[in-house]
């Protein structure tokens, strides 16, 4: 079962996702220049909106850090009110070194690379460390710390990784080190994880395959650049002083966007564990990830542009098989608003993207086809008539709430 989010979605003037000159990202397609908005930074967005949003519980959060060694020491010394910090943070390293994962000492204390895990587990591997501290920290190694990181600084480049990893295993109890292990490699439960998924090249088998893909969002129109040119006056200068205290420029363009994310729903209860349990807890991130896509808005300038939109078309496809079917290419000849029968560009797209979805289901069949649902912010009040004339099998739903039940009914096997 497979479920298909299609978003239209009109900025006003942003820069929402900036390229490392600070200009808005862009691409090109159709031979005519884009806005575009990366794929990770909507996703991103979008889990910042399961905690904004309260759509998630907290237990079911994940987090995406390179800083666990302190986090999980600040909670080992909150439990051992008298252990030293630093005591605190050499049992962390020296704990993921057990499982397998190398963390920095000194004046970092990080790991090696981002690691995407359960909120949960940080609480439970700073329970286990603290219950096992004598073990992971011995009070004569540590009174050696800098000795041994002298050592260990010399001996580095003669030892290869393999050799790395096999001496910091070895520094903890076998026992122990099986608890920690299957502590960091446990993702299940936890949604954004099984949403969109877990790569650690040190440890394969904690890898998990996301089941949700996400694209990157494109304008359906041509875009230009534009510049903002701005100053800024010091607001104890003198009476006397004319010239300004700061001068730069802002980049930014005002686009409405094509954004498409699809679902493979039995990889998300495989990857929240299989179950019962995890079918219904499946049911509810679906609901979650619906709303949560479509609430989602980067956050790159918007103090200083505050855009603020919310889509302007939503459309839901659930099918229980077939290949997915993104509907990108409605705009390879791009939108022209004053060219459009229906005037602007949000209208002009809708038009277009109903037209080949219907010619998609014209040349490829609806075989399987569970819902198509559709809800449309329509002023007008002619838009919504005129997408159900292109696809007369769509359904008109009359709020975004009646959208979400309706879609995710259909993808657990209820009546849409």
């Amino acid at each position: 079962m497979k479920l298909e989010l299609h978003i239209l979605q009109n900025f006003a003037p942003s820069n929402l996702n900036r390229d490392d000159t600070g200009s808005p990202k862009d691409c090109e397609l159709g031979g005519v220049r884009r806005a575009r908005i990366s794929s990770q930074c909507y996703k991103r967005a979008i889990r910042e909106a399961f905690s904004r949003y309260e759509l998630l519980d907290e237990a079911e959060q994940a987090t995406r850090t390179k800083r666990l060694v302190e986090a999980v020491a600040d909670r080992v010394v909150a439990a051992k009110k008298n252990v030293d910090p630093e005591i605190a943070k050499r049992a962390v390293v020296r704990a993921l070194g057990g499982g397998g994962l190398k963390a920095a000492d000194g004046d970092t204390w990080k790991t090696q690379y981002l690691l995407f895990l359960p909120t949960r587990t940080i609480e439970r591997l700073a329970a286990l460390i603290a219950e096992n501290l004598e073990a992971l920290a011995p009070p004569q190694v540590e009174a050696a710390a800098e000795t041994q990181g002298d050592k260990a600084a010399k001996g580095k480049a003669a030892k290869s990784k393999k050799q790395e990893k096999s001496e910091a295993k070895d520094q903890v109890p076998s026992a122990l080190r099986e608890q920690i292990e299957k502590l960091l490699a446990d993702g299940s439960r936890t949604p954004e994880l099984g949403l969109f998924g877990r790569m650690i090249a040190d440890q394969p088998g904690w890898n998990i395959d996301a089941a949700c893909q996400v694209a990157h969002a494109i304008s359906t129109h041509r875009v230009s650049m534009e510049f903002d040119f701005y100053t800024a006056i010091d607001d104890l200068r003198r009476d006397d002083s004319s010239s300004s205290d700061m001068m730069g420029t802002i980049p930014f363009n005002s686009a409405c966007f094509y954004r498409y994310l699809v679902v493979d729903v039995d990889d998300l209860v495989r990857n929240l564990g299989g179950d019962e349990a995890a079918k219904a807890q499946a049911k509810k991130t679906l609901a979650a990830l619906l709303r949560a896509a479509v609430l989602a808005i980067p956050s790159g300038k918007q103090n200083s542009m505050a855009a603020h939109n919310p889509p302007s078309f939503i459309l839901t496809d659930v099918r229980e098989r077939g290949a997915p079917r993104s509907l990108a290419n409605a705009f390879v000849d791009p939108v022209r608003p004053r060219s459009s029968e229906h005037g602007d560009l949000v209208a002009g797209s809708v038009v277009k993207l109903g037209e080949l979805l219907a010619a998609l289901d014209g040349v490829y069949g609806t075989d399987g086809r569970k819902d198509l649902s559709f809800c449309v912010v329509d002023p007008s009040e002619t838009l919504a008539k005129t997408f159900g004339q292109k696809v007369p099998s769509a359904h008109h739903r009359a709020s975004f709430q009646a959208l979400v039940e309706a879609a995710t009914a259909a993808a657990f096997g209820g009546a849409a």
